[in-house]
């Protein structure tokens, strides 16, 4: 069985000198970021979801015009496809726009501050719940990967044979 004491890699131990209120805080700076992560991908989605629905917009005018709706297929060639989803812009540029202005300075300066405040370690404030939830003693709950735990052949021969 893996001992409990085997404890998190250096790049997840808390420098010393490094308090409390600044692990969570640089968490709270990192949950806001994961969750900027988020939103940039809802962006994404609009930006392929929008560009989809416009492509579909060729088929459209396509079936339009064969159903004897001329008028019809040059409104919706004339007036949405191609249409600017905001003034002067497509969803690539709002994207782009969003990158430029709010993300890649959010990242950064996240960056910096974990760089500074932290000696560059990530995740401090995960990395010590985690050490506070494990389990001790159990196979699955080690600090690190190269620390032991099951592999995926013996998780599934565990499974199966718990099975019979």
């Amino acid at each position: 069985m893996t001992r409990h004491d085997d404890g998190p890699d250096r790049a997840h131990r808390r420098p010393e000198g490094v308090s409390d209120e600044t692990v969570e805080a640089l968490g709270s700076l990192s949950k806001a970021l994961e969750t900027t992560e988020r939103a940039r991908g809802h962006l994404y989605s609009f930006h392929q979801l929008t560009g989809t629905a416009d492509l579909e917009l060729d088929r459209a005018v396509e079936l339009l015009h064969k159903a004897g709706h001329a008028d019809w297929a040059e409104a919706v060639r004339t007036q949405v496809l191609g249409r600017n989803v905001i003034p002067g812009h497509w969803t690539f540029q709002i994207v782009e726009a969003y990158d430029t202005t709010y993300y890649q300075p959010f990242r950064e300066l996240e960056q910096a501050a974990v760089e500074e405040l932290a000696d560059g370690r990530d995740h401090l404030y995960e990395a010590e719940m985690k050490e506070a939830r494990r389990t001790a003693g159990h196979p699955d709950h080690t600090a690190r990967p190269e620390t032991g735990g099951e592999t995926e052949t013996r998780t599934k021969e565990r499974n199966a044979s718990a099975r019979e």
